[in-house]
């Protein structure tokens, strides 16, 4: 395949951008905000995961657009749309219908359509496809259409686009076949299934795993603090064990693209066939309840040294959802700092990779000002590069959320 379409140039569609193009490939990149067009036609990447030099050197093969007419041209088209919540925690299919309807104008026969934004099973089949074979033509027939969920981990270094196994499901045979024709250029492993909804599935359960053992240990670690134990030395604990447990550690909630959102993806499809998943359910409440329950402690550590939180300035060092990215979406952190401000705190900031909120009129702050400025340092996300240790003995009281100063035993850190 000679030409690849992108639809949607995030942190999946971007990277995918690129790394056809490294391979050789005309890259045709599609995308609504005009104001991305122009930065990789500039070389000017706004991924982590992508370095402006390696958008650079490619950039003479792709044309990013605006305009979906140019896709009538591509062998093959991933759609890699945004696939969030409504504010009822329902599916939002809109950006992907309106993507679909937009392609289906310009698609032609022969050509290879993959979705690859996470959504519940039967999307694929039930929703794109017929849109798209409002075009006239047949989906199976005239063209090829599969999903393959997007696996990767932004910001991580170990497990690549490349490195990461895609699993791909078509609606028919040769569907599969045709994507994994495509995406054995960039990934060094593939996975068949036996349809699209078996790969859509896959991807939510792979984040429902997650989220319910975050839940799980999360859960533990409030029992923990009413009992005065360490959460952290109870997980030290249980981790030498060699087999049956698997590490994951407490912390102030989930964030991200996936893990907040994609377990309520399956809840809601399993209204459909009259089943209620309560597991799931509990998972994302019990997730959800943790900011509050990080502010409480907070709370408590302000009021054992006989402090309010109401005028208190607290700084909150990290704001992205997971160390070494800018990414905020559905952060903790941004719950975490709407519920100070209510309890009457001064809230300040340091993030290296998140320069400004504007939702809350605050700019990053340099760490040293923070540190000596504010009455409770409050570590949310732990980024590397960041001394916390530093931190810890020049702060007057620290709350580390993240188990990063256990080391320390400084009588001014509470622990989460």
């Amino acid at each position: 395949m000679r030409t690849v379409g992108v639809i949607g140039l995030g942190y999946v569609g971007l990277p995918l951008a690129v790394a056809f193009a490294q391979e050789g490939r005309d890259v045709i990149a599609v995308d609504c905000d005009a104001r991305r067009v122009q930065a990789i036609s500039d070389g000017r990447s706004y991924i982590e995961d992508v370095a402006d030099e390696a958008l650079a050197a490619v950039s003479g093969s792709i044309r990013a657009t605006t305009q979906y007419a140019l896709l009538a041209d591509a062998d093959a088209v991933l759609i890699c749309v945004p696939t969030p919540l409504t504010i009822n925690r329902e599916p939002d299919l809109g950006p992907l219908i309106e993507a679909t309807r937009a392609l289906a104008g310009v698609i032609g026969a022969g050509q290879l359509i993959v979705l690859e934004s996470t959504t519940y099973p039967g999307t694929t089949r039930e929703r794109v496809a017929p849109l798209l074979e409002e075009s006239g033509l047949a989906a199976g027939r005239d063209f090829n259409l599969a999903f393959s969920p997007e696996r990767v981990d932004p910001g991580r270094t170990d497990y690549t686009l490349r490195s990461t196994p895609k699993v791909i499901g078509g609606l028919t045979a040769a569907c599969t076949e045709r994507a994994v024709e495509l995406y054995t250029d960039v990934c060094d492993s593939v996975v068949r299934v036996s349809s699209p909804e078996a790969a859509e599935l896959s991807k939510l359960l792979e984040n429902i795993f997650r989220s319910v053992n975050i839940a799980l240990v999360n859960e533990i670690a409030m029992l923990t603090d009413r009992m005065g134990i360490d959460i952290w030395e109870v997980v030290d604990a249980a981790a030498t064990k060699p087999y049956g447990f698997m590490r994951f550690e407490p912390g102030p909630g989930m964030g991200g693209h996936c893990l907040p959102v994609d377990p309520f993806y399956l809840s809601w499809r399993a209204r459909e066939f009259d089943m209620s998943t309560e597991f799931i359910e509990l998972a994302g409440k019990i997730n959800q309840q943790m900011p509050y329950h990080c502010v409480a402690k907070a709370q408590r550590a302000l009021n054992d040294r006989g402090l309010a939180v109401k005028g208190a300035r607290v700084g909150v060092v990290g704001v992205s959802y997971k160390p070494g990215v800018g990414d905020i979406r559905e952060s903790p952190a941004l719950k975490i700092i709407s519920l100070l401000r209510e309890l009457g705190a001064e809230v300040s900031y340091h993030d290296p990779h998140v320069p400004s909120l504007a939702e809350f009129a605050l700019t990053s702050s340099p760490l040293e000002h923070l540190v000596a400025g504010s009455d409770l340092v409050l570590i949310v996300t732990a980024h590397p590069g960041v001394d916390h240790h530093q931190l810890a003995r020049g702060a007057r009281l620290v709350v580390d959320l993240r188990g990063v100063t256990r080391e320390l035993g400084a009588a001014n850190v509470v622990r989460l």
